[in-house]
């Protein structure tokens, strides 16, 4: 297998864009119109993550310590998508067609018995992770919503309850779909550690034109049954050789994923430093400050500290990163860091300007539009590099 053709005959083809996605979806479902009801309505965000997941793939095509973890994950996670082997070869065939297609007369004999043995021992992999999956959980957890409680006028907490146990470990994330938008699914982070009565504390904010966010905040209700995915990430969990300190830089409902690792240490016992900042744009929008005060008050250890960004009224005004750093130093501290992208990236370039290491600081996001993991971290070559490229 000539791994550079591979590499060159897809950045091809991947120049053309949303024009190969659209054409790859086109062919599948001429040729199986049947697979049409395994994706939404709307194809967009498809595209978008089938492009990613590809991209992905190829890129790490010589890199099988990168490459098999992520197709053995997208083989597990294809499951809730009720994908199954007799699926593939159909899949497999639709994409030859595409690289043909996008190729033209550079689509030759040998780099199709190259695509063709590629395609081949990843949806092996994949196969035999859902598989291996199988026998041990379910492809997805029906849980139905106990509690709805609107925060403020775009945040909504939801208390959930899964019909069977879904273990999973504070800083995890886990993909959600509603009947409201069937085969919509999103990644939230539970706001809690697991509990004895199962439930689970979601926190969504409705993102202007996200049809599932707006669902979760303004449509959704007691008694509606949600399907959650498997937990998936790592970069935002504790090490459990770990003692370190921490430093926790929440905006926004990037606070859910900080408050379970709260809770988790004080399950555990664990009375290590914690600093919570976490911020908003004004203080009607610090949702769920009253939890975390009474936290602070239960713990001896855990310092929340409150910041807006943009409320007039504040006498003090500053970033989650800005509010942090005027408090000293934490170098000697792990920083973990969780809020949208652009927050993320503003904390990101401002923490390598102020020299701290780039091992110190953890960053998980689970992009809906791709199926590869953006794990931010500083780097010395740019202040926000995506691991895992889109």
């Amino acid at each position: 297998m000539d791994v550079a053709a591979l590499k060159a005959s897809w950045a091809q083809v991947a120049a053309l864009g949303d024009q190969a996605a659209a054409y790859f979806y086109a062919t599948l479902f001429s040729l199986d119109p049947g697979l049409r009801r395994l994706f939404a309505t709307s194809m967009g965000g498809q595209r978008d993550r089938l492009l990613s997941a590809l991209g992905h793939i190829v890129s790490n095509v010589d890199d099988a310590g990168t490459l098999l973890p992520f197709v053995q994950q997208l083989g597990r996670d294809h499951r809730r998508f009720e994908v199954t082997a007799e699926h593939f070869p159909m899949v497999g065939r639709a994409l030859l067609h595409t690289l043909a297609h996008g190729l033209g007369p550079a689509w030759t004999e040998q780099l199709a018995a190259d695509w063709t043995e590629a395609y081949g021992i990843v949806s092996q992999v994949m196969i035999e992770a859902a598989e291996a999956a199988t026998q041990v959980e379910p492809p997805w957890w029906n849980a139905e919503i106990v509690a709805h409680e609107r925060r403020t006028a775009d945040v909504a907490v939801l208390t959930v309850r899964p019909e069977l146990e879904l273990r999973y470990r504070a800083g995890q994330s886990i993909a959600v779909e509603s009947h409201l938008r069937p085969r919509v699914w999103r990644y939230l982070s539970p706001a809690n550690t697991r509990r004895p009565d199962g439930t689970i504390e979601l926190h969504v904010r409705a993102v202007p034109g996200g049809m599932f966010s707006s669902a979760m905040v303004y449509q959704a209700r007691p008694g509606d049954v949600l399907r959650l995915g498997a937990p998936i990430g790592n970069r935002l969990t504790i090490p459990t050789d770990s003692r370190d300190n921490l430093l926790l830089l929440a905006g926004g409902t990037g606070l859910a994923p900080m408050k379970a690792i709260i809770e988790e240490l004080a399950s555990n016992l664990d009375d290590r430093a914690v600093t919570l900042v976490v911020g908003a744009a004004t203080s009607w929008e610090l949702y769920d400050l009253a939890a975390l005060r009474q936290l602070a008050e239960d713990l001896r250890w855990l310092q929340v500290v409150p910041t807006v960004s943009d409320d007039p009224i504040a006498p003090y005004r500053a970033t989650v990163v800005e509010a942090a750093l005027r408090m000293g130093s934490w170098h000697d501290r792990q920083i973990y860091v969780c809020g949208s992208p652009a927050m993320v990236s503003g904390t990101c370039q401002t923490l390598l300007e102020q020299g701290y290491s780039p091992g110190a600081v953890r960053v998980e996001q689970f992009d809906d539009k791709s199926y590869a993991p953006m794990r931010a971290s500083l780097t010395p070559h740019g202040a926000f590099e995506e691991a895992t490229r889109r």
